[in-house]
């Protein structure tokens, strides 16, 4: 059985000692991939940096993950003949990637608030803010 996004099934098993099937909607989550450089962070008043970065810690606190981006490779393996590992980055951007995140919000608007008070989005960079549209496989 296949579910859409955001919906999953939980069995229970009530006093009775039958299981049932539960459907629950998860929490929408969203992949942040935010982009900045030392200059902008750098010209950005220290208070401002340091209600991003506290913003940040709540949301970690609450359950979202969040990292400073590492050096990335690529990877291919071309109809499963062999895998193909390339350093660097696929794509490219005027600014370099900071880090990623991924954040429970209600909906697109929140997750847009959430990032608005980010140490990228604060520091001269960008969020990019990406639906994860789960599939659930049962």
């Amino acid at each position: 059985m296949r579910l859409g996004a955001g919906i999953g099934v939980l069995m229970t098993r009530p006093p009775n000692g039958i299981r049932v099937a539960e459907r629950r909607r998860a929490m929408p989550k969203f992949i942040t991939i935010g982009y900045g450089d030392q200059a902008g962070y750098d010209r950005t008043p220290v208070h401002i940096r340091e209600t991003a970065h506290a913003a940040d810690a709540k949301r970690t606190e609450a359950g979202d993950v969040m990292g400073v981006a590492g050096s990335p490779v690529q990877v291919r393996n071309a109809e499963a003949k062999g895998t193909e590992v390339i350093p660097g980055a696929f794509l490219s951007a005027d600014l370099p990637i900071a880090g990623f995140a991924l954040v429970e919000a209600a909906d697109l608007d929140e997750a847009i608030s959430i990032a608005a008070q980010s140490p990228c989005a604060v520091a001269h960079g960008v969020v990019e803010i990406w639906p994860l549209e789960q599939v659930n496989v049962v």
